[in-house]
This record gives structure tokens, sequence and C-alpha cells, in this order.
């Protein structure tokens, strides 16, 4: 099969500063495209685009908070001032609270909610109009990638309430942007993986089942979007192999 490398490109990942985001910005990086990462801890964007530059990549870091939509527009302006455009967007900030509800704190509801569903929807509204500019223009096609959860399909537990609902309402909206955008050959797609090994979870027992490295949910986000242009990827569901929730 043909695919499409990302030379010339520009990619912008969201929650870059460590796990999923920081693997994805280096694997995009590692397909040629031009890569802002966004988060807020600025030493490890710092660090991360020195890493990328020093292999011959292009790289810029952005400070910026998902959950403010002003913010968001602001820095997405400038990735399309700095690199020319978006051709790649991947909505990976998240954040996970586990608890049973009675036990919960509202504001960790409330922070989930803010970050991993408001952040995808301020952060997307934002990159749409440079998006569809992208796919109208050489390349053909432009790209919005959500990193959800196999908690979006299925509730694994009764602690994954809250969390489960964001992922939920994030897989409903990516449904309703592919059926808006598929004619402007802007293509949707969540990536859905299970227990990942990252920061946030940080002191989970994965034993037996194993877990995910971030590289692997790095790897299907690179696959999806360097599909011929005629194929859209919409949904990819991950797991350890020995996960059964």
């Amino acid at each position: 099969m043909t695919e499409q490398t990302l030379t010339g490109r520009t990619a912008v990942v969201t929650g870059a500063s460590s796990g999923i985001g920081e693997a994805t910005a280096r694997a995009l990086s590692a397909q040629g495209a031009a890569v802002a990462v966004l988060a807020r801890r600025t030493d490890r964007l710092d660090a991360l685009v020195a890493d990328l530059e020093a292999d011959g990549g292009t790289a810029r870091a952005y400070a910026c908070d998902v959950t403010d939509a002003d913010a968001v527009r602001t820095v997405l302006a400038r990735v399309v001032a700095d690199l020319g455009g978006i051709d790649v967007l991947v909505n990976n900030a998240g954040v996970a609270h586990q608890h049973l509800a009675r036990d919960a704190d509202l504001a960790d509801w409330q922070q989930m909610v803010d970050v991993n569903l408001t952040g995808v929807l301020a952060t997307t509204h934002s990159a749409l109009e440079h998006l569809v500019a992208a796919a109208a223009g050489e390349r053909g096609v432009a790209d919005v990638v959500t990193i959800s959860s196999a908690s979006g399909r299925r509730v694994p537990q009764a602690t994954s309430n809250v969390y489960a609902a964001t992922k939920h309402a994030v897989g409903a909206f990516s449904e309703a942007l592919r059926r808006e955008l598929g004619p402007q050959h802007v293509r949707v797609g969540l990536v859905e993986p299970g227990f990942v090994r990252t920061e946030l979870t940080a002191g989970h027992d994965f034993e037996p089942l194993g877990a995910l490295e971030a590289a692997d949910v790095a790897d299907a986000v690179v696959w999806m979007v360097t599909r011929p242009r005629r194929t859209a990827v919409n949904e990819v569901l991950m797991r350890p192999i020995e996960q059964d929730s």
C-alpha cells in the first residue's frame, strides 16, 4: 500500500509534554512533519523541541491551556503564522480521576469535563478553518485525530463514571464532525486505547494484563494520517492483548 509522507506538512499536538502526546510528536516529526507542540509545562516542551531539531526536524513549542478557548485560538493563529498552516490536529490533552461517585470531588469531575471534552471542542473549533484550507491545497486532505479511550466504547468499571462520560461525548462529537467534514476532505478519527503506561497511570498495577506503551498509540496516529487521501480510518480500538474491559 502506498503511504503519504508528512514532509512539508504541519501537525499540532496538544498535551505534548509527556506520554502519548510526546510520543506522537516524535513519531510525526520522524515522518517529516513540522510539529507544533502545545502544553502547559514549557520546560518539557522546550526539551522536546530541542530533541526534534537535533534529529533534523522542525518543531515549535507553545504554552497553552486547552480549557482556555481564547488562548487556544491565539496560539493556533501563531502556529499558522510560524509554520504556514495546520494539516494535522492531534487532540491528546487529557486528565483522569477514578473514584466512586459518592466519594468523588466535584472539582475533579469538572476538570475532566473541562480538559477531556471542552478542550477538544475549543482546539478543534479553532483549527477547523485551517484544516479545511489545508485539505483544499496540494495534499488534498487534512486530519483531526482525537485520543479517546476504550472507556469511550464501554464503561469498564464504576469508578470510570465521568471519565468514561467525557470519552463517550468525544466519540459522538467526532462522528458528527466526520459527517460534516468528509465532503471537504478533512478526515476525523479516534484512537481508543486501553491501559497505557503514562504519567496518568503511574502507580497502577498492570499485572497480569500488561499495558500499551505511548509509542504504540503514536504509531496508530501516524498510520491513520498517512493513509492515501481516499481512505479515512475513523476509529482504532487498541488494548493490551490480555485486557478484557
